[in-house]
Formats: C-alpha cells, structure tokens, sequence
C-alpha cells in the first residue's frame, strides 16, 4: 500500500504539467456539474417554496355551524395526507380581504351585509402536494355535507409538477453528460501515463510483479485526479455562488454534506475512469 501510494505520488513530479493540466479539466468538467447541481437545488428550494403554499379550501354552506366545522376539522386531521387544518370566519375572512384588496377598501365599506363565507383551510404534508394527491384530498372534502365549494387550483399545482420534473430530468442529464466527459478525460491521463510507462511495466512483470500490483498505483492516481478536481470544482462553485448572490439573487450553497459527497464523486469517477483505463491498456504492454 505505502509503494503504491508513494509510486501514485511520484507519477505526478513525472508529469507535472500532465497531471496539472488533466486536473484542471477535470475540475472545470466538474465545475460545470456542481454549477447544475447547484441550479437544479436552488430551482428545488424555489419550488418547494410555492409548493408550501398548496392549500385546499373548503367553503361552507351559510349557518353552518361552528361546532359542525370543529367536527369536521377533526375528521379532516386524520387524513394521511393532511399536515393542518384551519377554520376561517365570515369576519375573519372579510378582514382578510380588506387587508389583502385594499384598492377595494370602498366596496367593503359599502357593504351591508358580509358577502363572503366561513371556510376551512387544509395544508397538505410536503410529500403530498403533487397534483393526484390534492385531487384525492379534494374529493373527500367534497362528500362533507355542509362543502359548498372546494377550491385548490389544480392547473397550477398540475404546472408545479411538470416544472419539478423538467429541472430534476435537466440536471439528471447535463450532469449525466459532464460525468460522462470526466471520465473520458482522467481515462485518457491514465492511459498516456500508463504509454509513458510502458517499459517499466515491461520490466516489472519480468521480475514477476501481478497485474493487481500493477494497476493499483494508477488506480490511487486516477482517484487522487478526481479528488482534486473535485475540491478545485467545489471551490469554483463557491466562487461562482458568491458573484451570483451578490450581483444576482440570494440562494443556496451545498452544505458540508454536499460538498464532501461532491469530492466523494469526482474520487470514483477518478477510480472508474482509471479502472476502465488500465484495464484495457495494460494487456497491450
């Protein structure tokens, strides 16, 4: 293990503009993941935002007494999909709209008679707000006795869904593609040492040495390669976070879970490539 770890380190003095070059591509490749990534969480975070706001209301026939909604309340509760359950006034819902419409405070105070009924707000649990889901909720609020009308606009909860769809296949691909180049970049680094080495392979497998002890040293590398690029990627995004979040919006960053499990990546990446690599090019020394 210390020979192999020693002869990883030491490729790297044998070729140091190789090795600084072949990082510095991995990084950007990576870099570019981590920048989607990093969209594609901040996207998530965006919508999981709107998505706190899915509510189904249940508009209540007038004289519906406020016993009968308590009631109801309680029977509403015990839905698993259910995370909360409110009851709204006549009064508190005409106070809503004069403070929410106050470009109709005049039409309010005209009126004679409050127009708009009690109601009860339903907040669903996060992992419930999808499109079927409020659709079921809705149906069993409809069977209430005393449900006038059940709102819950299900076009935009319907739009929500496609949205979340759209920006997880969208990483899921431009990640997938960047991935893809990495690999192809520290298999090409590993395969040009492996040629620049070939002689003293040559020699090594004369003196017995076996093929695992062979490639373990180009395995170490190519894990280092992508360890490295993935630091020097994660350090980029940062960089890129900062500029946008000072000149652009507020988001989020990875957190130190994140980011470890992004350096983690670029290492087997390193290690696949490497693998796949020395496989293939070590039967032709």
């Amino acid at each position: 293990m210390r020979l192999a770890l020693r002869e990883a380190i030491r490729s790297f003095g044998r070729a140091p503009v190789l090795s600084v070059l072949s990082i510095t591509t991995i990084a950007f490749a990576l870099f570019v993941v981590g920048l989607v990534v990093l969209v594609g969480l901040n996207v998530q975070a965006a919508l999981q935002d709107v998505g706190e706001r899915v509510e189904v209301v249940v508009y209540l026939q007038r004289g519906t007494p406020i016993e009968a909604a308590t009631v109801a309340m309680e029977d509403i509760l015990t839905f698993p999909e259910v995370a909360d359950a409110g009851y709204v006034s006549e009064e508190e819902a005409l106070r809503r709209a004069r403070s929410e419409l106050a470009e109709f405070r005049d039409v309010f105070d005209d009126l004679t008679q409050n127009p708009l009924p009690a109601s009860i707000e339903v907040h669903l649990r996060p992992e419930y707000r999808d499109a079927a889901s409020v659709d079921a909720v809705a149906s069993r609020l409809r069977g209430f006795r005393f449900a006038e009308d059940v709102r819950y606009g299900r076009d935009w909860i319907a739009k929500l869904d496609r949205l979340r769809s759209i920006a997880a296949a969208v990483s899921l691909l431009i990640s997938a593609a960047f991935a893809a180049a990495s690999i192809i970049i520290i298999g090409t680094t590993i395969r040009l040492t492996v040629m620049q080495r070939s002689q003293e392979i040559a020699i090594m497998r004369l003196v017995g040495a076996t093929s695992g002890f062979i490639r373990f040293p180009f395995l170490l590398e190519g894990a280092f390669k992508g360890a490295l690029g993935g630091l020097l990627a994660v350090g980029l995004s940062f960089a890129a976070f900062l500029v946008v979040s000072r000149l652009v919006l507020q988001g989020r960053f990875f957190t130190p879970v994140e980011a470890l499990a992004f350096v983690a990546a670029g290492l087997l990446l390193g290690l696949l490539s490497s693998a796949m690599s020395v496989g293939r090019h070590l039967q032709e020394i």
